[in-house]
């Protein structure tokens, strides 16, 4: 087994990271990523060094550390792959090339090699449905994987072939973008919308927004000028400007792409947000499954200060300061809601806050705070290039403007496509050729699961509202294997603050487990639906309120997916204890009926 750091050498090189972020406790989780990116673990000793140097109890240190799943207080080895496990991955066959890459280094998912080297398991979606099946090696992308590529991947682990060294092939990840609307298809200038926003002024520009129409992208779909509004009139010493690019939710992959093509309208959509609130610090929260983008966004952003569109008195303009920071997550669900999000952001576990206050109201520090996605930044932006006449002529009255959608699943052209707001669903199908469409999940997990009746349908906030994903199934797909990994999805993912949704989550997995191992029934049905109902009324947070919609949406709309797995009792035990006992049967070599429960 790896041995665990020199105790002197250790307490010198946490001294050195907590210095570099200058021992603020705020910093805390970027911390405890260097920390892991240096050791491939976090020792238990420097957690009590960092508890040291922040002035932090050490319960509160390993309290986080423990919270986030790309951290790892046990030795996870030189190596560590993690499959993506989303739906669409499973489609492909990723649990087939886990056993694979398991057979070729005589691994045991969930544990380290022997003496090691190399540990493997599955983790959430990466936000790379287009072309899985994907992984992460050590946080680095691995996409289209087959055979031949974990062929490759465990001649370089055997070789201890640094990651750094790997073929590029490896990690090349395509923006994939097949349809553009108003937003990716307008050409755009760095600088024109602070430009036009300095022109027109504030309030002016605050103005255009209203007009716009402009709903936040991320789901909800909450008014981005009112929001901007109360924020701006909230009582506070300072105001803070948050992109949310953790976007955790299972098919969506439209902020890689955003960031990595158009990342300068978004920071730019973040500097116009400044200049009407009057903020002059703002974060970019980067999910920890898009790491790889992050040396290229602070080459951006070192740009956009060398040409004063960032930093001090920006394009010249008095007391027009504005700097943008990039917080890295480390791979939890439960950060993509607001308050949770600022929770990290202070250094601590990605629990959501009760509400109100709102975050424009007590955000960041306490101050007025607002939190926007990656795509609402950059429609921001572009209204304030246009207007927001131009922006509100595109889609419908209560969802004007476009979406970007991230479509894959069963099509032949997976990818990026954005479309106008009422566009329906049967011509996104036949725009990425779909031709065997049965049904599809709208807005990820948390959305709404369509079928094929319902594809006349539109994606709108009145209509299927959506943060983006867009998972088509085609005829032949088992939707009830779809809608369990669901469920396990949002077991894993809850972060265990309410009952309502710690245990119902749970529940609710191993209900739709028991139905599709065959051993379901009436009842069991009618406590999904009891269930379902207490998580969407009682959760403290949007995750349990979501929770049950695959599962409910499946009971509703594909009876005959589970159908056929129910047994004709109105109740079945979900574990049969007698059962259990046969391999001590066959170890004792007994078989009468004493061995056996009555």
């Amino acid at each position: 087994m790896m041995q665990p750091p020199d105790l002197p050498d250790i307490e010198q090189q946490i001294a050195i990271i907590c210095q570099r972020h200058g021992c603020e406790p705020h910093r805390l989780l970027q911390i405890l990523i260097d920390v892991q990116e240096m050791y491939c673990f976090i020792p238990p000793e420097a957690i009590t060094f960092i508890a040291r140097h922040l002035n932090l109890p050490r319960v509160n240190v390993e309290g986080a550390a423990g919270f986030y799943s790309f951290l790892s207080l046990e030795p996870a080895g030189r190596y560590r792959l993690l499959f993506s496990d989303n739906v669409t991955d499973r489609m492909l066959g990723n649990e087939e090339l886990m056993r694979h890459f398991c057979n070729r280094l005589w691994l045991e998912p969930g544990k380290v090699s022997e003496e090691g080297l190399v540990s493997t398991n599955f983790t959430s979606c990466t936000g790379m449905c287009d072309q899985g099946p994907a992984a992460l090696i050590n946080g680095w992308p691995v996409t289209r994987l087959s055979k031949e590529r974990i062929d490759l991947i465990a001649d370089l682990i055997l070789s201890k072939s640094p990651v750094s060294d790997w073929p590029s092939t490896l990690f090349e990840v395509n923006d994939n973008i097949r349809r553009t609307d108003r937003l990716l298809g307008e050409p755009f200038e760095p600088g024109s919308a602070i430009r036009a926003t300095l022109m027109r002024g504030a309030d002016a520009t605050l103005g255009e927004l209203k007009l716009s129409r402009l709903r936040g992208r991320g789901g909800a779909g909450y008014a981005t000028a009112d929001k901007w509004t109360a924020c701006r009139d909230s009582e506070g010493t300072a105001c803070y400007i948050v992109c949310n690019a953790d976007e955790g939710e299972p098919g969506t992959f439209k902020d890689r792409v955003l960031l990595n093509r158009y990342a300068d309208m978004v920071f730019e959509g973040m500097t116009v947000g400044a200049r009407l609130l009057g903020s002059t610090k703002g974060f970019l929260y980067l999910r920890g499954e898009y790491r790889y983008l992050l040396k290229k966004l602070e080459e951006v952003l070192a740009r956009r200060c060398e040409a004063r569109l960032l930093g001090t008195d920006i394009l010249g303009e008095p007391g027009f300061d504005f700097d943008i920071e990039i917080h890295l997550g480390a791979g939890a669900y439960i950060c993509g809601e607001e308050s949770a999000l600022i929770e990290s952001l202070e250094g601590r576990r990605g629990k959501p806050r009760n509400r109100p206050p709102y975050p424009a109201q007590h955000g960041y520090l306490d101050q007025p705070t607002v939190v926007n996605n990656v795509e609402t930044f950059a429609c921001s932006a572009m209204v304030a290039v246009h207007g927001g006449k131009w922006f509100g002529e595109t889609g419908t009255w209560e969802s004007s403007g476009s979406k970007v959608l991230s479509i894959a699943g069963d099509c032949t052209l997976p990818g990026i496509y954005e479309y106008p707001f009422g566009v329906s669903v049967r011509e996104i199908l036949q725009d990425c050729a779909a031709e065997e469409a049965y049904a599809v999940q709208v807005g990820g997990p948390s959305g709404i699961l369509v079928s094929w009746k319902e594809f006349e349908r539109s994606i709108s906030f009145d209509d299927l509202p959506t943060a983006g994903a867009f998972t088509i199934f085609g005829r032949g797909r088992d939707i009830l294997e779809a809608v369990r990994n669901y469920a396990h999805f949002f077991a894993h993912e809850s972060c265990g603050f309410c009952t309502p949704c710690r245990v119902g989550t749970q529940l609710q997995k191993k209900l739709v487990d028991k139905i599709a191992d065959g051993h379901g029934t009436a009842s069991d049905l009618e406590e999904l639906k009891h269930l379902g109902h207490l998580m969407r009324t009682m959760s403290h947070c949007g995750l349990g309120h979501t929770a049950p919609n695959p599962v409910l949406d499946m009971l509703e709309k594909f009876p005959g997916a589970y159908e056929q797995k129910l047994t004709s009792l109105s109740f079945e035990p979900a574990f049969d204890l007698d059962a259990a006992l046969a391999t001590a049967r066959r170890i004792t070599g007994r078989d009468d009926p004493w061995a056996h429960l009555p």
